[in-house]
């Protein structure tokens, strides 16, 4: 990845695999537009006892978030499962560590997305998207849903809103990620990288 590049941080958190199936295919439609990258990072699980030590590097998967990726990024695309009708508590642990980002505004003016997955139709999707757009708009991110030209959002039977990329997994989590699901996930990853280039080459000509 080249220093001048802008990426897209795709951040979540995943138990079973399905949001980390998402973050993939979002990955895709975000490389799929020239010009713009996509870093996937996660998170590790917290502890409800004591403080759990895991290794700095996963033994799969993405690598573990730090602040530095997000202060870098140009765009944060974020993803978790729901947790009655909220993001994950590792996900969340992990954005209330950013106070220091948000006092120098680090994240301000840069384009921002949700993803999620549950394992019920009405399993609290949008409502977790919605909790999860909450402190992007306190670090004065701009955020990006997924527009009804769409079509997939108009004929999907499971995952999919307006306010972000979603997926019905199954009570048991055995449910991959179908072909309107998989679509959103690339159109939301399309649309997030074309903010991404438009907004990167405004600030460029702002600081020239």
């Amino acid at each position: 990845m080249s220093d001048s590049t802008p990426f897209v941080l795709i951040l979540y958190y995943s138990r079973s695999g399905a949001t980390a199936d998402m973050a993939r295919q979002i990955a895709a439609g975000v490389e799929s537009i020239t010009g713009v990258e996509a870093r996937l990072r996660t998170v590790p699980p917290v502890s409800t006892t004591c403080e759990a030590v895991d290794p700095e590097i996963p033994a799969e998967g993405a690598v573990y978030a730090d602040l530095e990726d997000l202060r870098h990024c140009s765009a944060l695309a974020l993803g978790s499962p729901t947790r009655f009708g909220n993001m994950a508590a590792p996900l969340k642990y992990f954005l209330d560590t950013t106070s220091s980002l948000w006092m120098n505004g680090a994240l301000i003016d840069k384009p921002a997305c949700a993803f999620t997955s549950t394992s019920s139709l009405h399993g609290g999707q949008e409502s977790t998207l919605l909790t999860m757009l909450i402190p992007l708009l306190h670090h004065g991110m701009v955020y990006a849903g997924i527009p009804y030209n769409e079509t997939a959002l108009l004929a999907t039977q499971a995952g999919g809103t307006p306010y972000g990329a979603s997926h019905v997994a199954g009570a048991r989590s055995d449910r991959p990620v179908n072909e309107h699901e998989r679509e959103l996930c690339l159109a939301q990853g399309k649309r997030l990288a074309r903010l991404t280039r438009a907004l990167h080459k405004m600030r460029l000509e702002e600081t020239a």
